[in-house]
Formats: structure tokens, C-alpha cells, sequence
């Protein structure tokens, strides 16, 4: 099992879940300059994180059915963060506090083995993306998404695939077509 699976498991299993909301599609569970020291279990639907520059939205990841959530920055240093989280589509999920998280994780050590190995996995994954766009092509990239993550092109519309593989839309949709 991965270990983000492992950890959801054990997290349900100790019933550590403190709300459960409901996002309508393009509402916003955080925004640029708040602090969220949520972790977010995605039970239904999708959520992008991305940033704004002066002239353009940069999707930086996707949530999906199953998959945990966070404005990892600000769940990390407490402190209000740049990155919006915004539901694709209707969107369902649950939340842990760090707080009561923290005390989850520090209760034994095979839960912070647990935690420490899926932040090694996000951090190996953040390194393989920032390569990706520096180094591959557009094809490259694509190929290497849907390998990785099939899931993504059911869940995910197109314009924010591309945002998140760094291309237009014009040229996902060429590179789908080839």
C-alpha cells in the first residue's frame, strides 16, 4: 500500500476527522494571504492549488477522490500562504487540524515514519515536476503525467492540465490529437 493510502487508512480508522464540508464547483477552500493549518481528505470531486502572477493562474497540483490536500506552506510554517485551493467541480472533503494531526503523528513511531515517508515522496515528486518543465519537451511532460497520474485526464478539465504541464491549451489538445 503508499504510503499516503496507509496514512488515510489509519487516520480513518482512528475516526481523527473533525468537519466535513462541501465546496460548489469554483468556490474557494483557501485563499492567497490566508492561513490554513488544515490537512483535507478529498471524499468527492476535484481541487486544484495554484498561484496568480500579474498576468496568469500557474496550477501547481491537483486533489482528487482519495488524495489529502493542503497549503502544505502554510500547514507547515503557520503563516499566511499565496497558494489558492479551488474546487474543480462540486467537490466533498474532510478535515484534520494540525494540531489534533500533529498529536495523531507524534503517537507512535510508525505514524511518523509514515508522515516523514509521504513527505519524501511529495518532495521527490515536487523535484521530478521542476525537471519536467525545465528540461522536457511538451510531449515529454505530457507523457509522463499520464503515465504517473491517468486519473488526472478523467478528473482534471484540459485548460488546467495545461496550466499544470506549463503549455497552452492549443498545444495539450495537439499533443492529445497526435
Amino acid at each position: 500500500m503508499n504510503p499516503i493510502a496507509a496514512l488515510i487508512q489509519k487516520l480513518n480508522n482512528a475516526s481523527l476527522w473533525e468537519k466535513e464540508m462541501t465546496f460548489e464547483r469554483n468556490a474557494f477552500l483557501k485563499e492567497k494571504g490566508r492561513i490554513d493549518t488544515n490537512l483535507y481528505l478529498v471524499t468527492e470531486g476535484s481541487l486544484r492549488i495554484f498561484v496568480m502572477d500579474a498576468h496568469e493562474e500557474h496550477t501547481i497540483r491537483f486533489g482528487y477522490t482519495n488524495n489529502l490536500i493542503a497549503s502544505l506552506d502554510s500547514f507547515l510554517n503557520e503563516q499566511p500562504s499565496d497558494f489558492y485551493i479551488q474546487a474543480l467541480k462540486k467537490t466533498k472533503v474532510k478535515s484534520i487540524s494540525k494540531k489534533k494531526y500533529k498529536a495523531f503523528i507524534e503517537s507512535s513511531s510508525e505514524h511518523s515514519a509514515l508522515w516523514l515517508q509521504v513527505l519524501e515522496n511529495f518532495v521527490l515528486q515536487q523535484m521530478e515536476r521542476e525537471r519536467d518543465i525545465l528540461t522536457s519537451s511538451p510531449l515529454e511532460r505530457y507523457q509522463r503525467v499520464l503515465k504517473r497520474s491517468p486519473q488526472l485526464f478523467q478528473e482534471i478539465p484540459n485548460k488546467y492540465i495545461a496550466s499544470y504541464l506549463r503549455m497552452t491549451p492549443e498545444t495539450l489538445s495537439r499533443i492529445k490529437k497526435s
